[in-house]
């Protein structure tokens, strides 16, 4: 059971994975690793993320909730608690949180519908991919790196997972 969820997870992901025009180029060695981190996640402001974002040449971790979405508080408590989470999201990401109920004309300009939803944006400011719904830190780290590395210009979901085992 747990594999047909985790397949309809990355199926649906794969399925809503838009890349961006042209392509960004390979980071490095393709690979990054997380430094350990004694905090929570370091939450930006949308507008400083995508200032960041080129300053830095990293991507956006854009996560769209709101205070009575149970599976949203789900993923603050588990996902967003976990210590391999934070620290690749901080290490590697501009780490976004939006409220929708408090900021609408962003949720409305990502076509938020139903929550939680977590958009991927390169540095530049162009949309990746969605992923929505809950997503549980065994399924975050995966997806975090499939991300980073640029792998979803040039493999799918499965075959990334099944290359990483």
């Amino acid at each position: 059971m747990k594999a047909i969820v985790k397949s309809a997870v990355m199926l649906l992901f794969l399925s809503l994975c838009v890349t961006a025009p042209g392509g960004a180029a390979e980071s490095g060695s393709g690979t990054r690793t997380a430094k350990k981190s004694s905090g929570g996640i370091q939450w930006v402001s949308y507008d400083e993320s995508m200032e960041r974002g080129k300053q830095e040449d990293k991507k956006i971790f854009l996560n769209f909730y709101a205070d009575w979405c149970q599976y949203c508080k789900v993923m603050d408590q588990n996902t967003f608690k976990n210590k391999e989470v934070i620290a690749y999201l901080n290490e590697n990401f501009i780490p976004v949180r939006v409220n929708t109920d408090k900021q609408q004309k962003l949720a409305a300009r990502y076509s938020v519908q139903n929550l939680p939803v977590t958009w991927f944006i390169s540095p530049d400011g162009e949309n990746i991919g969605s992923q929505p719904g809950y997503i549980p830190p065994d399924m975050m780290i995966p997806l975090l790196k499939y991300i980073d590395t640029d792998r979803y210009q040039d493999m799918n979901f499965n075959t990334f997972l099944e290359k990483n085992k």
